[in-house]
């Protein structure tokens, strides 16, 4: 068993985080000692673990609020909880390939200037977008 400062070092997540997690209902079977203090166990620094990840990755307060839901409803949820994560898994995508373009937007400015440095000046800006299909 774990205090939340022990939890919040374990997962490298503030307890602040932790306990607002608790607030929004995205714990529910965080158990209390007599004292009332938060009490962990590895199953829920593991469920902490994959709240952190998805809000990492930009999932709503209202997603995994509905996916909890879902979940404390048995087996029988599984698709509808597949369906929020297959549309998450998506939007993380589309995400991503933003972040790689723009990666590559600024590795190639980082050229342009290294060039320049070198005293061989460039006389583009991003080769990578003139050569985009």
């Amino acid at each position: 068993m774990f205090t939340i400062k022990e939890a919040s070092e374990k997962l490298n997540c503030p307890a602040h985080t932790i306990r607002f997690y608790d607030k929004e209902g995205l714990l529910p079977n965080i158990r209390r000692d007599d004292n009332g203090n938060r009490i962990f166990d590895k199953k829920d620094l593991d469920w902490i673990r994959l709240m952190t990840c998805f809000r990492a990755t930009g999932m709503s307060i209202a997603d995994l609020k509905k996916i909890v839901e879902l979940a404390l409803q048995g087996e029988a949820t599984i698709g509808q909880r597949r369906a929020i994560l297959e549309a998450h898994q998506e939007e993380i995508k589309r995400k991503q390939q933003v972040l790689n373009e723009a990666f590559e937007a600024v590795s190639q400015k980082l050229e342009v200037y290294n060039q320049i440095q070198k005293g061989n000046p460039e006389d583009r800006f991003l080769t990578y977008f003139d050569e985009r299909p």
